[in-house]
Order: structure tokens, then C-alpha cells, then sequence
């Protein structure tokens, strides 16, 4: 407990200056995930608490980020689009995905896979944090124009065929689902198609223009509309706040600019009495507990989310190890990357609870907090009492911020967190592979695909491809290697390794050498097995030197099993040098060792192998 309180004014300091820097960020990412500003703000309460008080990395600031708040808005707006644009009714199985998702970081952390987060290679990180950066971008010109689809009636119109269609196929699944037979009770369907109002349809109408103007695509589709109805009013709070994000960094980076841009856009807003459009109400009072996930839960509204909410946590895990290593550069202190993710977890597990987004260590926030003087993990929790604080006393006034601010702020966030150090670096990269008769960089590809897979179809999806591609590209990169570096040769062609300079001279005719080099794993497998058809009809023995061969997995564990029976079958003696203590183990497991190489014909060195074959293979060439 002394330790805890051991720098309690430089956490407080910290604490409280990080939860001011992560105000408006909280408010805006609610509003663009479809929840509202009051989900951003419960997010980053529960979140920076609960992920400082278990998590382990001391400094570290958890909260809503981009990246989380862009995979959400995607499970929410296919959730609620299930829920017949109703957010109420969608809420429970929403906020169960989210929860999912803190339950799985925390058994990724229980488990140990915080170690494992470095293997994702960078060029997928990079194509998905630009693409975000580009989806944040896009999605956020329609309210920074003043323009929401499902306000142009002109717009809305368009789909009452569609909506009137969508609701008589709901009248007719209730009615299966009753057992009623609808073509020989046409009397049923009518009186249930009579209920029927013009405010259900013009709901239904507007759900599904919403739904159109969604995303990336959808927001480029209604982009014209959208210039054509300019809100000025609206364009200029927007752009005001831009101005003054970009330009007071000039001034000083003491205070937050972000911060700066909120009250003084939303000050002139409010105190001119301007007719701007405010983001929705944030209730007053504590969060209260959102127990309708546990009462409503269905198995079948959230199982095709599983996968999305694994995505989530481990798009959570990586955002936030990312951020701690930046926070033990700054401290000079390290991270328990298991116990962060355990932290990261229970806060998203709780924050959802409470109706509160998902979200991750923030590295603006970590940096913040550590300039400020935040040296234990005291001061996240003060982030969120602080954050709580203003909930309490000044949701009121937060109510009034206009919606507008918030885009500015999230146009910002946009270009904050594109990779611009992986563009950049796109046209050094060395070009080593060919589509068609162009060359160019696997990495750039790599990049490219996550980058537009991501933005214009599905994020999860995206990432998933784009890990396959590298894993792929990464294999038959070292299969090439492998395989260019382990040629079988007769020592007359072959350049020999040093210690073969003692191999009489008389023998190479009947003695072959194969050199392994590097691991023989399922993408160095094919080279290899086409060793029996390489040796010519002289050998009468085959050495295979594995002293460089470290490790193999099952399909090389098969490949040197069929290559020996090959060799067999030829009746052409194989002994090994320098076998390895895993090699030698997979293979005692199938019986390689001693049914196809007898013990005696395993020899640590070469210099024993030459003298086992000077014994026993004689000169017939």
C-alpha cells in the first residue's frame, strides 16, 4: 500500500490531466460507433480503472482508441441493422459481443499469449492502422458537412418499397413460427398487414437508408447528397475545431489541443446561441449496470460474432502492448504482457456491463500521463475517477457539445493514425516478387490488401487474410532459402565444408553428401524430397549432415521418411551426422530411428563417419 501511494502527487497530476486529454476523444468515438457519447465516456471509466488497477504495465492509459471504436462500429451497425434499426433492442446482444471479447483477452492472458502479439507481422499492423485512419476519415465528412441520411426525406423515400417488402416477410416469418398457414389464411396476414403504420414504415425507411450510408462505400455513395445540402454552420464548427487542433500545437503542447478545440468551439456555440445541431444527451447520474445482457441473452444473435469478438481482443491486445512498450521506452521500466491483457480484459468485461465501449491501452493518453508525472498504476485509476467526476457534475454541459466538434476532433484522430512510416517507406522496400510483368515488394502487397480489404469490405476479415498472405509469402521466402542452400552434390561439384578435406578421394563416387541447412519444414519439404532421384547410379551411400538442421515439423518429419524408404528400396546406405536433439526426437517418435537408421549409423561427428566408411564401403569405380 506505501508503494501504491509512493508518487501520489505525480499520479494525481497525471491521472487527472490524461482523463481531461481523454474526454473529447471518449465523447466522439461513442458518437461515431452508433451508441452515443455516454458509451465512449462508461467505456473509458470502467476501462482506464479496472485495466490499471490488474493490468501490468504501471503507466499505461486504457480507453476508447480508433481501431476498437472501428471494429465496433462495424458489430453494432449489422447488429441493430438485425434489430430493425432499434439500438434499444440491439443493445444486449451488442454489449454481449463486447464482453465476449474482455472474457477472451483475459484467457489470452491466462493462457500466455501476450509474448506471442510480436509475431503479427508489421506490414499487416500497418495496412490496418492506415486503414482505419482512411475509414475514420471518410465516415466522419457526412456530419462534418451537417448532412445525416436518414434526415433527407427525399433520401428516405427511396426505401419505403424496400421497407413495406422487409416488414410483410417479418409478418410472414411470425406467422410460420405460429404455425399458421399463410396461403390458406390469407385473412390473418391482412389483418396483421392493417397494423401496420406510416410511422413504421418511415422507421423502417430510415433504418435502411442509415444502413446504405454506412461505411466507407456508403458514406463516398451519399457524399454528393451531402454537398448539395452543406449545413454551413455545421461545416465551419467542424473546421474551426480542425484549425485550432493543428494550429495550437504551434502555440504550446502544455495543454492539450483537443481539449483547447472542444471548449472553445463548443463555448462560441453555445454562448452565440448558434442553431447547431448537439450531440445526444448524456444521462446524469452513475452508470447503472446493464443486467438485459444476462436476462435477454440468445445464443443465436451473437454466435456469428464470435469470431468478431475474438478479432476484438486480440485487436485490444495488440493496441495496448503496442502501447506499453512505448511506456517502458519512456520509463525505462518493462511490462508484464499476460497480466495486461488479464487487466485490458476485466476492464472491457465490466465496461460493457455497464454499456460502455471496448477499447485498449491509448498511447496519446500513456504519454500524457507519463509527461505529466504519472508514475504507477494509481494514476490510471485517477484517469477514471476523473472521468467519472465529470459525468457526475457535468454531463449537463457535455449534452451541449455540438456534434459537429466531435467530427472535427475525429477528422483529426483520422490522419493522426495512418502508418505514415510504413508509407513512406514503400517505394525503398527491395521488389521481390512478380504479378504478371510487374515487380514489386511482398510487404507493399501485403500492406495494400489489408489496407483495401479493410476499408471497403470487412475489417475482421481483412486482418485475417492479410496474416495468411504473410504467412504464406514468409514461407516460401525461407522454403527458398532452405532449399537454395541445401544442394546435393558429389564432393567432386559440391564447395565441401572444412573438416570434409580428410574424405578420401578414391570413395566420392559411391559417397554422396547432403548438406541441411536450416530448418525442413512444410515449405522447404519439395527440394528435399526429390533427393533419392538426384544421386546417381555410383552411390552406394549417402551421408545427410544435420548438424545445421535444428528443427522440422510433421510434413518434414514425412519428407525424410519417404526419402529413406526411397533410398532404401535402391538399396543405397543413409547415416547421419550431427543429428539434433529435436530432429532426433520427432523421428524416435514414428520409428524412423532405428527402422530406417540404425543407431550405429548416427554418428556425432564427421570425423567418426569417415572412419565407419573407410571400414566398411569399398572402391568399385
Amino acid at each position: 500500500m506505501k508503494n501504491f501511494f509512493s508518487n501520489f502527487k505525480g499520479d494525481a497530476f497525471g491521472g487527472i490531466t490524461a482523463g481531461i486529454v481523454a474526454l473529447p476523444l471518449a465523447l466522439a468515438f461513442g458518437v461515431s460507433s452508433g451508441l452515443g457519447p455516454s458509451a465512449g465516456l462508461y467505456g473509458a471509466i470502467f476501462l482506464s480503472f479496472f485495466a490499471a488497477l490488474f493490468g501490468g504495465t504501471n503507466t499505461q492509459i486504457s480507453g476508447p482508441t480508433a481501431p476498437m471504436t472501428a471494429v465496433s462500429m462495424v458489430v453494432i451497425a449489422g447488429i441493430i441493422a438485425l434489430n430493425d434499426g432499434d439500438v434499444s433492442k440491439a443493445l444486449p446482444a451488442i454489449l454481449t459481443v463486447f464482453l465476449l471479447a474482455g472474457l477472451f483477452q483475459v484467457g489470452l492472458g491466462v493462457l500466455g499469449f501476450g509474448k506471442y502479439i510480436k509475431y503479427i507481422p508489421y506490414p499487416v499492423v500497418s495496412g490496418f492502422m492506415t486503414a482505419i485512419g482512411v475509414i475514420i476519415l471518410i465516415t466522419q465528412i457526412l456530419p462534418a458537412l451537417g448532412y445525416y441520411p436518414k434526415e433527407d426525406m427525399v433520401f428516405v423515400e427511396q426505401f419505403k418499397p424496400q421497407a413495406e417488402e422487409l416488414i410483410l416477410e417479418n409478418i410472414l416469418k411470425e406467422e410460420a413460427g405460429e404455425g399458421i398457414l399463410v396461403l390458406e389464411n390469407f385473412k390473418e396476414t391482412i389483418e396483421r398487414g392493417s397494423e401496420i403504420t406510416a410511422e413504421d414504415i418511415l422507421k423502417e425507411s430510415k433504418t435502411l437508408a442509415s444502413n446504405e450510408a454506412s461505411g466507407v462505400l456508403g458514406a463516398l455513395k451519399s457524399l454528393p447528397k451531402a454537398i448539395q445540402q452543406i449545413n454551413w454552420l455545421e461545416l465551419i464548427l467542424a473546421l474551426g475545431t480542425i484549425f485550432i487542433i493543428y494550429g495550437f500545437k504551434r502555440i504550446t503542447t502544455a495543454v492539450p489541443s483537443t481539449l483547447v478545440a472542444l471548449v472553445v468551439m463548443s463555448g462560441v456555440a453555445i454562448g452565440f446561441g448558434l442553431d447547431y445541431r448537439p450531440i445526444e444527451e448524456i444521462p446524469t447520474g452513475l452508470p447503472i449496470p446493464n443486467l438485459s445482457i444476462f436476462t435477454d441473452f440468445s445464443v443465436t444473435s451473437v454466435t456469428p460474432y464470435i469470431f468478431t469478438a475474438l478479432t476484438l481482443a486480440l485487436l485490444g491486445a495488440i493496441d495496448s502492448l503496442l502501447t506499453s512498450v512505448v511506456a517502458d521506452n519512456m520509463t525505462k521500466t518493462k511490462h508484464k504482457p499476460n497480466k495486461e491483457l488479464i487487466g485490458q480484459g476485466i476492464g472491457n468485461s465490466i465496461a460493457a456491463i455497464f454499456g460502455g465501449l471496448p477499447g485498449a491501452g491509448a498511447t496519446i493518453r500513456t504519454v500524457v500521463n507519463i509527461n505529466s508525472g504519472g508514475k504507477t498504476r494509481l494514476s490510471g485509476m485517477i484517469a477514471g475517477i476523473m472521468l467519472l467526476f465529470i459525468l457526475l457534475v457535468l454531463a449537463p454541459i457535455a449534452s451541449q457539445i455540438p456534434a459537429a466538434v466531435l467530427a472535427g476532433i475525429l477528422v483529426t484522430v483520422g490522419i493522426g493514425v495512418m502508418d505514415y512510416k510504413g508509407l513512406k517507406a514503400i517505394p525503398s522496400l527491395p521488389r521481390d516478387m512478380k504479378i504478371g510483368p510487374f515487380k514489386m515488394s511482398s510487404e507493399v502487397l501485403i500492406m495494400i490488401v489489408v489496407l483495401l480489404l479493410s476499408t471497403f469490405w470487412n475489417l475482421v476479415y481483412a486482418v485475417g487474410i492479410g496474416l495468411v498472405i504473410a504467412s504464406l509469402m514468409f514461407m516460401k521466402k525461407i522454403g527458398d532459402l532452405t532449399a537454395q542452400r541445401s544442394d546435393v552434390k558429389s564432393l567432386k561439384k559440391e564447395k565441401a565444408w572444412a573438416d570434409e578435406a580428410i574424405f578420401p578421394e578414391k570413395l566420392k563416387e559411391e559417397v554422396f553428401i547432403k548438406h541441411l541447412k536450416g530448418p525442413l519444414f512444410f515449405g522447404s519439404t519439395s527440394d528435399f524430397q526429390s533427393l533419392a532421384d538426384q544421386i546417381p547410379a555410383t552411390a552406394k551411400t549417402v551421408v545427410i549432415r544435420l548438424g545445421r538442421m535444428q528443427y522440422m515439423d510433421q510434413s518434414g518429419l514425412y519428407a525424410m521418411e519417404d526419402v529413406l524408404q526411397d533410398l532404401n528400396k535402391k538399396n543405397i546406405q543413409v547415416l547421419f551426422v550431427g543429428l539434433l536433439k529435436q530432429p532426433s526426437y520427432m523421428m524416435e517418435r514414428i520409428d524412423i530411428i532405428p527402422d530406417l537408421i540404425a543407431k550405429e549409423h548416427i554418428f556425432k561427428t564427421f570425423d567418426s563417419c569417415v572412419k565407419w566408411i573407410k571400414d566398411n564401403v569399398k572402391d568399385e569405380n
